[in-house]
């Protein structure tokens, strides 16, 4: 069964899956193609937008949508992942859920017999990746020659945004301090779809470096769940890498500020920068809705 737990898994399909999010946002699509379908969203990690967005698309798309936090499975009480799968798979025509450890949802999809999208893992958060796709689209005019600079840790966003990039045709920066690089693998992985697209990719602990000619700027916060024991280590070791207006100056005229949310203003980013006129954050989180019924569309349809 085909699923959504990587950008690599649309690897041929990305640049329809945002034209098809385009044409939904426009309302240029089928009312309510999704009518009598349901989805079950499973929850072991707090959310704002995630919850939201796949609620209410899965609403203006038709369908239904359940809400299912781990407190309220079996799965949350040692039943086998595996049993899980196969009972909900008789329920429901989808499941999305927000996982604490990618190793669950990849068992949850292997033995799924309906399509698994991931909703965030500690390794990847593809959908993320489409809305914040989109977003640049809408802001800059095309991906083609442009250019990415993820700033700070090299994080389950950071992951997507590198896989993504180069498969659109955008150049991507990492600036972070050593010790906090994105995976290998994915790193490894990205740079062949770079030397497959003719694009570059790079990470570098010299913030200069990965600023330069950069048309977009991206941070996310510096603790992210489940790192709380590391907190202060790690607001000393990422301290430089702060998004303020010296550092938003390095970047190119006309480049945009982007956050996944939420943000801590003071610590990875500034108010000046994140409520500023760079910023596209509100458009950003708005188009989690957008590009999530265009992946809800290309795998319930």
């Amino acid at each position: 069964m085909d699923s959504l737990l990587s950008v690599s898994d649309i690897k041929e399909d990305v640049k329809y899956i945002l034209d098809l999010a385009s044409k939904i946002k426009a309302g240029e699509m089928e009312e309510k193609p999704l009518e009598g379908k349901t989805l079950a969203m499973i929850f072991q990690k707090s959310s704002t937008r995630t919850r939201l967005s796949f609620d209410v698309g899965m609403y203006q798309l038709g369908g239904r949508a359940i809400f299912l936090s781990s407190n309220d499975l079996q799965m949350g009480r040692g039943e086998p992942i595996l049993d899980t799968a196969k009972v909900l798979s008789r329920f429901v025509d989808g499941i999305m859920i927000r996982a604490i450890k990618h190793s669950d949802v990849e068992e949850l999809a292997e033995h799924s017999d309906v399509p698994v999208i991931s909703g965030l893992t500690d390794l990847e958060h593809p959908c993320q990746a489409l809305a914040d796709m989109l977003t640049i689209k809408e802001h800059l005019g095309d991906w083609e020659g442009k250019k990415i600079c993820f700033v700070g840790d090299g994080n389950n966003v950071c992951n997507s945004l590198l896989l993504i990039a180069p498969l659109l045709g955008m150049d991507m920066s990492v600036a972070c301090p050593k010790g906090y690089e994105p995976n290998e693998a994915i790193l490894e992985t990205a740079k062949e779809y770079a030397s497959e697209n003719g694009t570059e990719i790079t990470v570098s602990d010299d913030i200069g470096v990965a600023l330069e000619n950069v048309d977009v700027v991206y941070t996310d916060v510096w603790v992210s769940m489940g790192d709380e024991a590391e907190a202060a280590q790690r607001k000393l070791d990422f301290a430089p890498f702060q998004v303020n207006a010296d550092l938003m100056s390095l970047a190119n005229d006309g480049a945009i500020f982007m956050h996944c949310l939420p943000a801590i203003r003071g610590q990875e980013v500034t108010s000046e920068v994140i409520d500023g006129p760079q910023s596209v954050i509100y458009d950003e989180a708005e188009n989690r809705m957008h590009a999530q019924k265009a992946v809800l569309y290309y795998y319930l349809k």
